[in-house]
């Protein structure tokens, strides 16, 4: 979707430097944890970066003004930036602090076009919040960043081509998801650009890395970090508050916001959902309604949505938002996505401590009956055959897995893992369009695209689709003389649908797992 980005360039230091009353023609830096996150044009000229020590930075330029960090700070001023966007274009969305994010159809299409759209932005934000701005139109949301950050148009279906002689650097955005490992990793094995990595295949970055260096290939690609699949939740997952006495002032705010991301954050679990765009809205004592909608680049916790819901608060309460004080405050999931990544134990929702720490001791009770090896818990670790990657731990012991996850497991499935495993494997046809057996080449290649499959001799099933082959034995160009692979196949037509993983070790065909 084309998407326009408009970007304030430093904006920690604008924000801090507005706070303090000092013009922006002195040298000013943002540090936390001792190091600079952020710094004005001028402390640049000086030598100052990002990363840099305060110390370091304070040598270099003696008159450097420091500032602490404060994210609060930053959303509240902020505030003043996505309300001069909203009055010219509709969808307005906060990806974070300095950065805010609009469907260009709407500007280019009321404006005459992308170009005129974005010169009246940048005035628009000079005008009305005082502060200077960078715009970029692109496919996507990654894509339109870097495009702001450089103040460009990019033409719609050229994402790919303009982001491809970018450094792999920019897959690290500030309050993305961290990166630094993979993007040194790709340094050194030689892909410095995002051009060299979206050149390597889907299949074998799954292969190579994990399910989060995906993602950041679909980016490199100029594609959308998560496929468009998006479910919308019901809206009974929404959540409001009559607040009495009626909040004005941000220490209860923020005591407001935790409440509510609790009570969010349950109801979605119960569901297997995650938020990733968070919709804030409020209604005054005098009738007034203000909205926001906040983007986040990865599922926000209980904590992510209380801060974003406390920072959008505290924006409107201190910039002079309502007239009142805020009578009703009802939180929205825009977006959702599975939140596998975010579940937590078995009792989660209200109370989820409270109930697991009841099961814990009937777990214990159990023991004292049956033995210590009578329950167990899981532990997923490190390996390529899915039913070797779980380790059953009894309750209580330490749940370390038997070999590391992080590591790199040529010829791993890729994300998600299999729901069944069957303990004992059963056989299966699998046949081309003409009805040629299909097999697995000694270079890991099918010799032609499985079209049905049959199992444990039943009538064959047609392929609807199917991804692979996966190499299980990473020295099959060594001594062996067999060669196993796995391909994972949806058979059938909805309803009655099935999704399988096979293996293949010399010439046979076997059903190892199931797919829900």
């Amino acid at each position: 979707m084309r998407t326009v980005v408009i970007w304030c360039p430093d904006w920690p230091v604008v924000a801090a430097a507005s706070s303090a009353g000092l013009p922006m023609t002195i040298p000013m830096a943002v540090v936390a944890a001792n190091r600079v996150i952020a710094s004005s044009a001028v402390a640049r000229s000086e030598g100052i970066r990002r990363g840099m020590r305060r110390r370091e930075a304070q040598g270099r330029c003696p008159e450097l003004v420091v500032f602490d960090d404060d994210p609060v700070r930053d959303a509240r001023l902020f505030e003043a930036v996505a309300a001069a966007v909203e009055e010219l274009a509709v969808g307005v969305e906060i990806v974070r602090p300095g950065l805010v994010a609009v469907p260009a159809r709407g500007p280019a299409g009321y404006f005459g076009g992308e170009e005129a759209a974005a010169e009246r932005l940048i005035d628009q934000v000079a005008d009305r919040a005082g502060v200077e701005c960078q715009v970029g139109v692109a496919d996507g949301l990654f894509a339109a960043t870097l495009a702001a950050h450089r103040g460009v148009l990019v033409p719609p279906g050229t994402s790919a081509e303009f982001l491809a002689p970018l450094a792999v650097n920019e897959l690290a955005q500030p309050g993305g998801p961290e990166r630094t490992e993979l993007i040194d990793l790709l340094r050194r094995l030689g892909l410095r650009t995002l051009g060299a990595f979206a050149g390597i295949t889907e299949r074998d970055v799954a292969t190579r890395f994990d399910a989060a260096a995906v993602q950041a290939h679909r980016l490199a690609r100029g594609l959308d970090e998560r496929p468009p699949s998006r479910r919308r939740p019901p809206p009974d997952l929404s959540i409001s508050e009559e607040l009495d006495p009626p909040v004005e002032r941000v220490d209860a705010a923020a005591f407001v916001a935790k409440s509510l991301a609790d009570r969010l954050h349950a109801g979605l679990a119960a569901h297997g959902l995650a938020c990733t765009r968070l919709g804030i809205y409020a209604r005054s004592e005098r009738d007034e309604e203000l909205g926001r909608v906040w983007r986040c680049a990865e599922p926000l916790t209980p904590n992510g949505i209380a801060d974003r819901v406390r920072w959008q608060l505290d924006g409107w309460l201190r910039t002079g938002g309502p007239t009142a004080g805020i009578r009703t405050l009802w939180l929205a999931p825009e977006e959702v996505v599975e939140g596998k990544a975010l579940q937590l134990d078995l009792w989660r929702g209200e109370g989820h401590a409270e109930a697991g720490e009841k099961a814990g001791r009937a777990m214990v009770r159990v023991q004292g009956l049956l033995g210590p090896e009578s329950v167990y818990t899981p532990v997923l670790g490190g390996g390529r055959d899915p039913i070797d990657r779980v380790r059953l731990v009894p309750w209580g012991e330490e749940l370390t897995p038997t070999s590391d996850p992080a590591l790199p497991w040529p010829g791993q499935l890729p994300a998600p893992s299999p729901a069944v495993v069957f303990p004992a494997p059963f056989p299966a046809t699998v046949v081309d369009e003409s009805g040629e057996p299909v097999q697995v080449t000694d270079r890991d290649l099918l010799t032609a695209a499985p079209a049905k499959v049959g199992i444990n001799g039943g009538p064959p099933r047609p392929v609807a689709n199917w991804a692979g082959p996966w190499a299980a034995n990473e020295r099959w160009w060594a001594k062996e003389t067999r060669c196993q692979a796995r391909i994972q196949v949806l058979l059938g037509a909805e309803p009655t649908q099935a999704a399988l993983l096979l293996a293949y070790n010399e010439g046979t065909w076997t059903v190892h797992a199931h797919y829900d």
